[in-house]
């Protein structure tokens, strides 16, 4: 549905949707908003991330930001950048690229994350996602041929830092699993307090 869907669209210039600094990096394009084709997509994949339990305990979401489909095809590119602090009035804590066309698409298109460690590259299967701190540099590289179609989008946690997500991230983790080998148990009500406490201390 989400590919047919991209097909259908029309596409304008995506800097329109960029930052005065991004503008001079930002080479792609991106479906028009306002196109009924384009908010039935949006609402499938809203609907696809909140429903994946995974995204919702790494994430936390209070908010999604409205959802972009972006295009790329030969000679285009998005060169080095931070996403701004606000996106349609909401605070942006985490960003996410959801992969709609298939690695064998194009040739290039990876979308690069610079981390502590070095940069990090990223080409997944159609469906397949990234989730990743707002406050990272990224970039995508050169489409050398072919064409990159993905959707992005921007979230404001219930809990703002990233140490206190992945703590309660970790720890619900282990509790579901805790429960799954041995249902409920005073170890899981334990767990449970401790998630349901520390949420309390930082949720906005």
């Amino acid at each position: 549905m989400i590919r047919s869907g991209v097909a259908q669209s029309v596409f304008v210039d995506g800097k329109r949707t960029a930052g005065w600094h991004a503008k001079h990096v930002k080479n792609n394009l991106q479906a028009k908003p306002n196109q009924k084709v384009v908010e039935a997509m949006a609402a499938r994949v809203s609907e696809a991330l909140m429903a994946n339990e995974v995204f919702r305990l790494a994430a936390r979401p209070r908010q999604i930001s409205p959802l972009l489909f972006s295009r790329y095809t030969e000679g285009m590119s998005y060169g080095s950048h931070v996403d701004a602090a606000f996106m349609s009035g909401l605070r942006t804590d985490l960003s996410f690229t959801v992969f709609l066309s298939r690695p064998e698409d194009c040739e290039g298109g990876e979308l690069v994350l610079d981390l502590p460690h070095g940069e990090q590259q990223f080409k997944l299967d159609a469906g397949d996602m990234v989730v990743y701190p707002s406050t990272t540099l990224h970039r995508v590289a050169p489409v050398a041929s072919g064409q990159r179609l993905v959707c992005v989008g921007w979230v404001q946690s219930m809990v703002r830092r990233e140490d206190q997500r992945e703590l309660l991230f970790d720890l619900e983790t282990a509790q579901l699993a805790l429960f799954a080998k041995e249902g409920k148990s005073p170890e899981f009500d334990v767990l449970s307090k401790s998630v349901s406490n520390l949420l309390r201390m930082w949720a906005e």
